[in-house]
């Protein structure tokens, strides 16, 4: 596990976090979009569990544009990360995706045919634009926010099949948005599966937020390794 440096089109850089597996060869690529806290000891240790399961994982720091390179903010103080969160554009996200893509798909150890997204929160919004842009086999958006309705015109552009996952007790992210997004899909008959967690909130696999929920994260984790393995092998 490493830090490293990402090129990024429009001139900036930005750090990511790398995790993989010992001696991996040939091995999927898994680009991990964070939540709006930051690259965090909880993304940190999100990208060690998937390096655990053979992936080769890039978590790209998204505020790199704004704040400073290991910028990590408080779970509660939403405030700090507020004008951050603000200042991120599709435009930035879609060149940060595509860094991080190119990243892996010139890895020594990644099969450059397997690489696939998963997000967080805003970093579920991430996955959402970066399965437009970039040739992914898979993406996965828990609690994804922002996608309707300004960016549901993607939906056609969409590469990959992706998996939602979406909380039943969330009030960030309302009933008719999810609809909206499914509803984009299905005209646009692009792939995907959708699943609501009925008694789970916003945040709900992030053991390190109050809205932990242990049940919804593990059958959500064990449904994302299942649909990651079946579209990647």
């Amino acid at each position: 596990m490493a830090n490293i440096t990402l090129e990024v089109s429009d001139g900036t850089t930005a750090r990511a976090f790398e995790a993989a597996p010992d001696g991996a060869r040939a091995a999927p690529g898994l680009i991990l979009f964070q939540e709006a806290f930051g690259v965090n000891a909880h993304i940190r240790d999100v990208a060690g569990r998937f390096a655990g399961q053979g992936y080769v994982v890039v978590a790209p720091e998204m505020f790199h544009r704004t704040a400073d390179p290991g910028f990590e903010g408080s779970y509660t103080d939403f405030d700090d990360v507020r004008p951050h969160v603000a200042a991120l554009t599709p435009e930035g996200i879609s060149a940060d995706a595509e860094a991080a893509y190119r990243y892996l798909s010139h890895h020594p150890a990644v099969d450059p045919d397997r690489i696939a997204a998963i997000g967080y929160c805003m970093g579920g919004r991430c996955v959402w634009i970066a399965n437009a842009a970039q040739p992914l086999q898979a993406g996965v958006s828990y609690y994804g926010g922002g996608i309707a309705p300004g960016l549901l015109g993607r939906a056609r552009l969409l590469n990959a099949p992706q998996l939602f996952f979406w909380a039943g007790k969330d009030r960030h992210i309302k009933a008719e948005h999810r609809r909206a997004i499914a509803d984009a899909l299905d005209a646009a008959d692009r792939p995907y599966v959708s699943v609501e967690m009925s008694s789970a909130d916003h945040g709900f696999f992030c053991d390190a937020r109050p809205a932990y929920h242990p049940d919804a994260a593990a059958e959500s984790w064990a449904l994302t390794l299942e649909f990651l393995r079946r579209n990647l092998s």
